[in-house]
């Protein structure tokens, strides 16, 4: 099962449970980073994308990976990063004995949550590389993984033709496939050229699961685990 530790806001003094979240290994198994009940949580002033990944081995199959360092908001307003055991195996997510499959999605209240949700989705689809991308987008947060140039739109407004456009020319540079995730959805006239120029867009849901928004993004969804 996650596991769930008592953290302590450093700002104002406020104990909360915390319950690690589980994500999906390569093998099937649901894995939890391994939270340290002894450790002192941390408030995060900074953002750095190196610091924001911590490995979890899965204890099934032994595989590493990275995913999204366990944070906390706390209502004083101050984000605090809870420690891990980074010597410890990922527990499991899955409760002895059950066939409930892992889920693959967290709900999005902030900007990194709709990053986390995208990546996720697409661990689910086999790109186990996902990383920041090199070229920054003009807006929202760019990432890569083998054959795919990815952008994740956190904005409230919908995302417009020549957001779609500047991806394309960067797929067309790497020869990869174009996929955007935006959470407000997209202009009716930057869909039409989506259609056009083959680029998969998904609409991010508050539960943090990708909706396929047109063909090119319905073909690739059937393509997930």
């Amino acid at each position: 099962m996650s596991e769930t530790i008592s953290v302590c806001c450093t700002a104002c003094g406020r104990r909360h449970r915390y319950t690690a979240p589980s994500y999906p290994c390569a093998c099937g198994e649901p894995v939890a980073p391994a939270l340290d009940p002894h450790g002192a949580a941390t408030a995060v002033t900074h953002r750095a994308w190196d610091e924001e990944w911590v490995g979890v081995r899965c204890a099934a199959c032994g595989e590493r990976s990275r995913w999204p360092r366990p944070e906390l908001g706390c209502p004083c307003g101050t984000v605090l990063c809870v420690p891990v055991d980074d010597a410890a195996p990922g527990r499991s997510g899955r409760a002895p004995g059950s066939r409930v499959p892992a889920h693959r999605a967290v709900p999005i209240r902030t900007a990194r949550d709709a990053v986390t949700a995208a990546v996720l989705y697409l661990r689910g689809l086999g790109h186990r590389d996902v990383r920041r991308a090199d070229q920054r987008p003009l807006s929202g947060i760019g990432l890569a993984a083998a054959g795919l140039v990815v952008q994740v739109d956190p904005t409230v407004g919908p995302a417009s033709v020549r957001d779609l456009e500047c991806l394309w020319l960067t797929g067309m540079a790497e020869s990869a496939q174009c996929v955007y995730f935006s959470l407000a959805g997209y202009a009716e006239d930057a869909r039409a050229r989506a259609d056009l120029l083959g680029v998969a867009l998904f609409v991010l849901e508050p539960t943090g699961v990708p909706r396929p928004d047109n063909a090119p993004a319905v073909a690739l969804d059937a393509t997930a685990d």
